[in-house]
């Protein structure tokens, strides 16, 4: 594949997927679940998925040539010169976005973008219907809260962080340490003055990883298609590929003169980026190499089969009716009150984003046969056990596994039924929660009561601010 054909399909995971590679988007992962494709995947022949960009060079850089990449893994992950990494932010913290120009021009999704187009449009200024472009600099529109990370480097800090964990320990004593480790190692960690530090943990703490970032937080918004292109076929086409909906926002990150990251400004400057996409419009062709690039909420692909089976007969149908309820009476006034359906626009997209995604992922489980796919590896994994002599030591974790899951399934489902009731879905209790959560942190840590307060003070104005109560009534 030629290079100028390297096409990133840019979605919410932080890991690299070949085309042939889809564990990953499979009915087990929380995040990407694409049904139609699972019709017509053997998933039992799939590649290995998840691969972490620093570890690249010594763990797929061979495989990923043999698939077709022309891209080093320096080319991808480098931390002494400019990579594909440079170009690629977190954008508010919950979704992925790419640098397309030497101006800090911004490319994410349009639900992504969503709530900043909600948060400008009005009845005089309907940039949900209409769209909005700005046709210079100062046109864009500032977004309080909004921000964009950048990875600056990764470091596997795993010994690190469960230096003195041992076996013996409880599981909050376990805790314990690897949280009084986490937060000692980001204190001795080398970083400029306005660069950040956080310890992830990865495959349920079995492996923890250092990230040092750098945080934007002036992001202005310069274009975003009408609802008509934007969202396409609403929730119909979404969490269904191919995609058919032009799901793009364009925003722009500025920093300060010295370019580095700064609060919002008038003398603010567009950021220079390290790297930005070389965007092509050659096309593609069969065959050609394809990777994705991006930051996900979470995965869990390895999920045991009963809780599979917990998620698709209790979790999910109790869910998907919840939220069907509430969709369906914000639509109804959606439908009738023009002022109702630019304020609630923003939250019945989010409402009907899970609500879809779990329709998904019970039809794709069930299509791709998945709970018997994961059974027939847990034999496996038992019989493996038995030959390598290791049944004594593991033999014990499929067993408990079925027993913990029985016995907390339901509370668990009750517990999530809760929430999606009373906050998820009922804005006057979520504010009420908002507020316990306030009184609880200021009781623990006196001296947070400004902070709180006026955080708390922001987040019930934007609320007050696209709140109708006959809507919440309902």
């Amino acid at each position: 594949m030629r290079y100028s054909k390297l096409y990133l399909l840019i979605i919410v995971t932080f890991f690299f997927i070949s085309c042939k590679t889809l564990d990953t988007v499979t009915a087990t992962d929380t995040k990407e679940t694409t049904t139609p494709l699972i019709e017509e995947v053997d998933i039992s022949s799939m590649q290995g998925g998840m691969w972490i960009p620093s570890l690249l060079e010594g763990m797929n850089e061979d495989e990923m040539h043999t698939l077709g990449s022309k891209l080093t893994a320096k080319d991808i992950y480098d931390v002494n010169n400019s990579s594909l990494k440079d170009a690629i932010g977190h954008f508010n913290g919950g979704c992925t976005s790419e640098v397309i120009s030497s101006k800090g021009l911004l490319l994410t999704n349009h639900h992504c973008g969503f709530g900043q187009i909600q948060s400008h449009s009005s009845l005089e200024n309907d940039y949900i219907k209409n769209g909005f472009w700005a046709m210079s600099l100062e046109e864009e529109l500032p977004n309080e809260g909004l921000f964009v990370e950048f990875i600056v480097r990764i470091e596997d800090v795993t010994t690190q962080v469960l230096e003195d964990v041992i076996d013996s320990m409880t599981e909050k004593e376990k805790q314990s340490k690897i949280d009084k480790n986490s937060n000692a190692l980001q204190k001795v960690t080398k970083k400029e003055k306005w660069q950040d530090t956080k310890v992830k943990a990865f495959y349920k703490g079995n492996q923890y990883f250092l990230f040092v970032t750098e945080r934007y937080n002036d992001v202005r918004l310069v274009g975003a298609p009408p609802a008509s292109i934007g969202k396409f076929g609403s929730d119909t086409d979404n969490w269904i590929f191919p995609r058919h909906t032009g799901d793009f926002t364009l925003f722009r990150i500025y920093a300060d003169k010295n370019n580095r990251p700064a609060e919002y400004s008038k003398d603010n400057v567009p950021y220079s980026p390290k790297h930005h996409l070389p965007v092509s419009l050659d096309g593609v062709e069969e065959g050609d190499f394809t990777m994705v690039f991006g930051f996900p909420g979470s995965t869990n692909e390895y999920l045991p089969a009963v809780a599979l089976e917990h998620i698709t007969k209790e979790f999910n149908p109790s869910n998907i009716a919840i939220r069907e309820a509430a969709l369906k009476s914000i639509n109804a006034k959606m439908k009738t009150d023009d002022e109702v359906r630019i304020k609630y626009a923003s939250k019945q997209a989010r409402i009907a984003n899970y609500w879809k995604k779990w329709i998904g992922e019970n039809l794709g489980i069930e299509k791709s046969n998945a709970i018997a796919h994961r059974k027939e590896l847990e034999k496996q994994f038992t019989s493996e056990l038995k030959k390598q002599g290791l049944e004594d030591k593991y033999g014990y974790i499929l067993p408990e596994f079925d027993k913990l899951y029985n016995k907390y399934s339901y509370t668990s489902s009750k517990r999530r039924n809760f929430i999606e009731l009373f906050i998820v879905n009922n804005e006057l209790m979520h504010m009420m929660y908002r507020l316990y959560q306030m009184e609880t942190s200021i009781k623990k840590d006196p001296e947070t009561l400004d902070k709180n307060r006026s955080a708390m003070i922001k987040r019930l104005q934007g609320i007050h601010k696209n709140y109708d109560v006959e809507v919440d009534k309902g």
